[in-house]
């Protein structure tokens, strides 16, 4: 009887274990191609967790998620489309975000930093010029682009999703064409409650989730589990630093950050892909593939700022065709716009 009840008290701590290693995140270590990266920083070293799906030695893609502070969850969409064209591609958690280290000195929250987090996950999984693609969205893309200025010569191929180059660019974009499509008494509303700095104000969250998500963040009635994960997961703390309280425009460390002058220095094959309905100017990004000298654009008529998924049959053919045609050597028509009809 009493190795009965031992044997008992033994299950209920494994099972205890067990539920807080899903509560923590650190059950995704036991899935294949986990890999733990260890980085260096002016304030100690932490871990950044890696998960490498496929192989190929000549298309590998580092998927950068947005935020700051979100997970890479919502972008497992990519499961979908990337192991049929036989890509191999990392999805990778930013340092602070869900499944790495989450440290709380806010110094460590900059863009340079996180080039060089960037750049040291890069070394060690062995990605290189013959073979790297660096893949951002939104915030993602940013730091996609200060990257691609410092270390370009390590890249083979750049994606920049669904994000301006210029932050007081996008800011004007939600002020001059996306705020005016609220009912002026809800857009009243929201600025009322943005100049008294209010943002723990259900009603704040409440008025955006309402009348400003669902028309231009994702335009999906149910949001699939992987972004509500995404979303849930998300350290508030680096996104409202650096991005604000929400996705309507920025006020955070981001406010002023500005690379639309020195595009012209990015000299690999690049793509930058925006939509219809998305939070970033259509017209700045084709722009941008513009300024680029090696950039293409890609338009998700149906998409939004999540295009990966409310508009995935172009957004994904678009993108694999590029991949596919730098891959090849195919030089791209500089500004040139790719339109794909929705499935």
């Amino acid at each position: 009887m009493k190795s009965v009840k031992s044997f008992f008290i033994l299950l209920i701590i494994f099972q205890f274990i067990l539920i807080s290693c899903n509560q923590n995140g650190t059950s995704k270590e036991n899935k294949a191609g986990i890999r733990i990266v260890e980085i260096t920083t002016p304030k100690g070293n932490f871990k950044v967790w890696t998960q490498r799906v496929g192989d190929n030695p000549r298309i590998k893609v580092l998927l950068l998620h947005g935020g700051p502070g979100c997970s890479h969850e919502y972008l497992e969409i990519f499961d979908k489309y990337f192991p049929k064209e036989g890509f191999e591609y990392y999805y990778y958690d930013q340092l602070g975000s869900y499944f790495s280290d989450q440290p709380n000195d806010t110094s460590l929250w900059n863009i340079d930093r996180f080039v060089e987090e960037v750049e040291q996950v890069r070394k060690t999984l062995g990605l290189n010029k013959d073979n790297f693609y660096l893949l951002g969205h939104s915030w993602g893309g940013a730091l996609a682009i200060e990257y691609a200025l410092k270390y370009q010569k390590n890249l083979k191929g750049l994606i920049i999703s669904n994000m301006m180059a210029s932050i007081p660019r996008y800011n004007q974009y939600a002020d001059d064409v996306l705020a005016k499509q609220m009912p002026p008494e809800v857009l009243k509303e929201i600025k009322a409650i943005e100049a008294t700095k209010d943002y723990d104000n259900p009603r704040y969250e409440e008025l955006l989730n309402k009348y400003f998500y669902p028309e231009h963040v994702l335009r999906m009635k149910k949001y699939p589990d992987a972004v509500k994960r995404g979303f849930e997961h998300c350290n508030m703390t680096i996104y409202t630093l650096m991005q604000g309280p929400s996705e309507f425009g920025a006020s955070g460390k981001l406010l002023h950050w500005d690379r639309s002058e020195d595009l012209d220095q990015i000299k690999v094959p690049t793509l930058v892909i925006g939509a219809q309905y998305g939070t970033m100017d259509p017209d700045y990004l084709n722009w941008m593939a513009v300024k680029i000298p090696n950039g293409h654009f890609l338009y998700c008529m149906c998409g939004s700022h999540l295009a990966m998924w409310d508009d995935q049959a172009a957004y994904f053919a678009g993108l694999d065709r590029f991949i596919k045609g730098v891959d090849e050597g195919k030089m791209w028509r500089k500004g040139k716009v790719e339109y794909f009809d929705k499935e």
